[in-house]
């Protein structure tokens, strides 16, 4: 049995996050950035969100206009 990864198992990497991970990951932000300070990030990474919506329709929009031409 090898021990290389294959390619196609890559893409499967990132969901291979349990309950545990995912409850570690949390209480070591909170260690890190404190209470108060988490909404506040938690503003600015929507705000980023929309933002990069935004930017995606408007882009989209810009192709239909010039396929219309």
């Amino acid at each position: 049995m090898s021990n290389n990864i294959k390619i196609m198992d890559l893409h499967i990497l990132p969901l291979a996050f349990g309950p545990m991970q995912i409850v570690l990951v949390v209480l070591a932000v909170l260690l890190l950035f404190g209470g108060k300070k988490i909404p506040e990030l938690m503003r600015g990474l929507g705000g980023g969100i929309k933002e990069f919506k935004k930017a995606s329709k408007e882009d989209e929009d810009d192709k239909k206009e010039e396929e219309k031409k």
